[in-house]
């Protein structure tokens, strides 16, 4: 006897296919997502990927157009600067948490992801770098051992990683990375709130560079300045 798959089980699977391929950019800004063309390739029924389109659009990764037209969301300066201003302030605050909590477990179990990420980023694999430095991060903030902070960057998450994507500048990524994994390790909450916010203004240099070809379109870095917004660039 064939085994029926649930509904929302067949919902989240592919809702998390979709995701991953937003992120990844083989879904790219303005590509239109059809709920019949999904159906059939994901061999699936309409109702799934509905649900599915619909829990994108709460994530903030696809919009609708008009009522029949879905696409894939186009970031703007603003949305980019939003973002990583809510990055800077959890992450920081998380990375000092860490500091102070980590244990020789935690700490090693960080190193191995690091050493992941080194190998990543000599093979030149995008999507095993994007992969690997979330679970980096995602590990400080576990170490942190806060599940309200764990609960508040949750709804933001898949988008950040969307961000994280777009920065290729993986040798200063992973350079940063293992300063911070020294910083966390020298149990030191100041030193490692520090190397935080640097990094995490380095990587919004670096994604915006790449976004819109500039350093700050604003010409202000995340954290910096009045968080007025401009929406004159899209992600091309």
């Amino acid at each position: 006897m064939t085994k029926i798959e649930p509904l929302g089980a067949v919902r989240e699977r592919v809702l998390a296919d979709l995701r991953r391929e937003i992120i990844a950019g083989r879904l790219r800004p303005g590509d239109r997502l059809v709920e019949r063309e999904l159906a059939e390739r994901f061999g699936v029924s309409r109702v799934p990927v509905r649900e599915a389109i619909r829990a994108l659009v709460a994530e903030g990764f696809v919009h609708f157009e008009t009522p029949r037209r879905t696409v894939v969301r186009r970031l703007t300066p603003a949305d980019v600067k939003e973002l990583f201003e809510l990055r800077e302030a959890l992450e920081v605050y998380a990375t000092g948490l860490a500091a102070s909590r980590a244990t020789p477990q935690t700490l090693a179990e960080l190193r191995e992801l690091l050493d992941s990420a080194a190998s990543a980023t000599e093979a030149g694999d995008a999507e095993a770098i994007t992969d690997v430095n979330t679970r980096f991060h995602d590990r400080i903030l576990a170490m942190a051992g806060n599940s309200l902070l764990i609960s508040v960057m949750e709804p933001v998450d898949g988008r950040l990683r969307w961000l994280t994507r777009q920065n290729e500048e993986w040798p200063q990524l992973l350079k940063e990375h293992q300063e911070l994994y020294e910083a966390i390790a020298s149990g030191d909450p100041d030193r490692a709130r520090t190397h935080a916010l640097r990094h995490v203004q380095a990587n919004y240099r670096s994604t915006v560079r790449h976004l819109f070809g500039a350093a700050d379109p604003e010409g202000k870095g995340a954290g910096e300045g009045d968080g007025g917004e401009s929406g004159a660039a899209e992600v091309p």
